[in-house]
This record gives structure tokens, C-alpha cells and sequence, in this order.
């Protein structure tokens, strides 16, 4: 564990097994300088443990450095269902992860992510108070997933503002890799926008849905990578930008909501050297868990979200323009600023 190339001094790394249902689960706090930790459960039906142990570290570390980023008090943890979210799931295996949430005392917030929804949230607090993202209850607010795609929206603009002198997106091609929930809500934002859309999926139900929708061209996953366009916004899973990719982008820029989209931090040194603007993911999807924050708080305010989200939005564009104006790298630069805010938490406590 503590050689681990994704183990970056977490406070807790707790695996849990429930031989009844068969959860697979391991819940990952990275810090809670900020406040308790807090991140959305994953469902994936990963190739090995090795895999998901290095998805949990790396998630978890992204959730520390987003919610300082977003200015919330808020910690960063995370939390992997090993299983497959089509055929795997039931009422009693989310309940055993309450429990292990609940074991956990407050320390972890949990929320929905890939492969985890509302309903399922439902169920896990059935055990467990320490749940957010939920339909029902005092401070309730659903999913968060609008809120990450209308964040995700307004970084794509601040993105475009640097790139062409204006944050006009009508005529402007955005290829959009995944139109799950995040990725979906955001191709509406950008096709209201009179932006072109080049999508891909492999839900062919949802990608069909949302080409329907908003006149998207559709293309094969392999071959968005390929697409000649102004922006590339990846919005499904992590480690997508690494050689084999940047060497086929055709993009000025790459802003999406999907996490960990760097397969290794240096990525962001080969983008800049390309002449490709990168929006640092933890940075511009930070909308989700200022919902979610919002919710944890006990008394839900959408003017206070709204307002967070403002904020976070100007965090981005002033790490865009320290980074052109430095020669860094976007997300060096923000991990600086992250990693500076949660060190002045733990000495000031």
C-alpha cells in the first residue's frame, strides 16, 4: 500500500467485504484538513484488484484537491464498488455499503458517481446518514449531475474565452466523449449555445438519445480521438489523455467533466507543448459536490450553489491565465493552489 505510485499519504485506505452480497468495496479518505471527506461511489466492474486500488487512491487524492478548489469545507474520499452495475447491483449489497460507510463514523461522505444513482443512494441510507445526492429529506436535491455539467458548460466557455477571444461557442465543433448524465446535460448546454456536436458512447441508447436531441453527429469510441475540432470535452472515465491519444488530437483545447483524465501528471507538460489548453478536471467538474456540499450542510440553498459555482468558475479562469502567462502547465498550477490551501487547513487546526 504505502509504495503504491497512487498512495499520496491518505489518511485511510479501508477495504470491506460482505460475503452475503458480495460487496467489493474499498473507501479511500485522502484528507480531511477541509472537513469530513466527501466523494461519489463507483460502480465498475473493474479487470483486477490492482485496477480498482489504483482508481480509489487517485479519485480519492482528485476529491481533496477538487473541494479545495471549489472553496468548500469539505475533505476529499472516494469510495469502489467492484461489480458490474448492470447485473451486480441489489438493495442488499448497497445496504451492506451503508454499513461500511456508517463503520466509518462521519469521516467519509458518500454520493452517487459512475454506475451509482439516486435510487441506489436511497437505499444505502437506509443505514447510513452520511449520504448526499438524495431525492428525498430536508436537504435534498437529487442528482448532482446537472450542476457538474453546468459547470463543466461554463469551463468549456472560459476555455474557448482564451483560445479564440471570445466565449461565443455558435459554430464552434466540441467533441464530447460520453453522454452519460454529466456528458448528456452538457451537449444540451452546448447545442442551446449553437455549438457543433461530435459525440460518442458506448450506450448506444444513450448516445442515440442525445444525438436525437441536439443534432450531434455520432462516431465510433475509438475514432473521437480523430475528430477535427476546436474543443475536446471528455465526460466517461479517467486516464483517457495519455501517448497513444495526444498524438491523434486535432483540438486547441480539452475540457470535460470525467476524472483523473491525465494518465499521468506530465500529460499536462505534452498538452502545453502542443499548443492544447487543458482545464485541470478537478477544477471545472467541481459543480457536483458543491451540490453535494450544500446538502451535507443541512439546509440546501440553490442561490448558495449557484454562487460557489460562480466562484469556482472565476478559480478556473485565473489558473488558465497563471499557466499561459507562466509557461506551466494547467494542472501544475492548480495542484500548487489545492495543495496550498489544504496545508494551511492542518496548521491552522
Amino acid at each position: 500500500m504505502f509504495d503504491h505510485p497512487s498512495f499520496d499519504a491518505h489518511e485511510g485506505v479501508h477495504a470491506f467485504h460482505d460475503a452475503a452480497t458480495g460487496l467489493k468495496c474499498v473507501i479511500a479518505v485522502h484528507s480531511t484538513a477541509l472537513g469530513p471527506a466527501a466523494g461519489g461511489c463507483r460502480m465498475w466492474n473493474y479487470p483486477t484488484g490492482e485496477a480498482m486500488l489504483t482508481d480509489v487512491l487517485r479519485l480519492s487524492q482528485g476529491m481533496s484537491y477538487k473541494n479545495a478548489m471549489a472553496g468548500i469545507p469539505l475533505g476529499g474520499g472516494k469510495a469502489v464498488i467492484w461489480g458490474d452495475p448492470k447485473s451486480g447491483k441489489s438493495p442488499e449489497l448497497f445496504r451492506a455499503f451503508g454499513r461500511a460507510v456508517e463503520s466509518l463514523q462521519g469521516r467519509y461522505y458518500t454520493a452517487e458517481d459512475v454506475g451509482v444513482d439516486v435510487s441506489d443512494m436511497a437505499t444505502v441510507r437506509e443505514e447510513t446518514r452520511f449520504v448526499a445526492g438524495l431525492d428525498e429529506g430536508a436537504a435534498a436535491s437529487g442528482d448532482p449531475s446537472p450542476v457538474t455539467a453546468k459547470g463543466v458548460y461554463l469551463g468549456i466557455r472560459e476555455v474557448a474565452r482564451r483560445l479564440f477571444g471570445t466565449d461565443d461557442l455558435n459554430g464552434r465543433t466540441i467533441a464530447v466523449q460520453g453522454v452519460g448524465s454529466v456528458g448528456g446535460y452538457t451537449c444540451e448546454h452546448l447545442a442551446k449555445a449553437g455549438a457543433h456536436l461530435v459525440i460518442t458512447d458506448i450506450d448506444l441508447d444513450a448516445l442515440n438519445a442525445v444525438a436525437k436531441k441536439t443534432g450531434a453527429k455520432i462516431v465510433s469510441p475509438n475514432d473521437i480521438y480523430d475528430v477535427d475540432a476546436d474543443i475536446f470535452s471528455p465526460n466517461a472515465l479517467g486516464a483517457i489523455i495519455n501517448e497513444k491519444t495526444l498524438a491523434r488530437l486535432k483540438v486547441k483545447g480539452v475540457a470535460g467533466g470525467a476524472n483523473n483524465q491525465l494518465v499521468v501528471p506530465e500529460m499536462g507538460e505534452f498538452l502545453r507543448r502542443k499548443g492544447i489548453l487543458y482545464a485541470p478536471d478537478y477544477v471545472i467538474n467541481g459543480g457536483g459536490i458543491i451540490n453535494v456540499a450544500a446538502e451535507i450542510s443541512g439546509s440546501y440553498s440553490r442561490d448558495w450553489v449557484e454562487a460557489t459555482l460562480a466562484r469556482l468558475i472565476v478559480t478556473l479562469g485565473e489558473v488558465l491565465d497563471e499557466a499561459l502567462e507562466t509557461r506551466q502547465p494547467t494542472n501544475y498550477v492548480a495542484d500548487r493552489i489545492a495543495r496550498a490551501r489544504i496545508a494551511s487547513a492542518r496548521t491552522s487546526t
